[in-house]
């Protein structure tokens, strides 16, 4: 691995936003407009992170239709992947996180986003595991 990914990932996880982002992708492929909603910012700042993190290469995109869904990406580096592993890992114990995860088995885009774009499909969301 390359200083650079380092220094590139290490700032894509410096950012609370972007810490957030990935504890609801930890549940699983998500669209943009469920991050709208639970995190309570704007679409465009949200973009702005998600494209932070597809940089860094921790995330994905991929378009269905008018929607955009956003999963996580296991990095190909051993030490990139224990990083964003022990990251995720440390959500569980997050109140935070915790709330977040809840808030988006609630959440729906129809009051953020005018049009069909209300009726995105919802995420299937695996349960948030804690450390016994």
């Amino acid at each position: 691995m390359k200083t650079r990914d380092l220094v590139t990932l290490f700032q894509a996880l410096a950012d609370p936003t972007r810490l957030r982002l990935l504890n609801l992708l930890s549940a699983g492929e998500v669209c943009v407009c469920f991050f709208v909603d639970v995190l309570g910012e704007s679409q465009p700042k949200i973009s702005r992170h998600l494209a932070y993190l597809r940089r860094a290469g921790v995330v994905s995109a991929r378009r269905d239709g008018k929607w955009i869904h956003y999963s996580l990406v296991e990095p190909a580096d051993a030490e990139v992947r224990g990083v964003l592993e022990a990251t995720i890992a440390a959500f569980a114990e997050d109140r935070q996180m915790q709330r977040d995860r809840l808030a988006l088995e609630r959440a729906c885009c129809a009051t953020k986003l005018p049009g069909t774009l209300g009726q995105a499909p919802r995420p299937i969301i695996q349960p948030l595991q804690t450390r016994s």
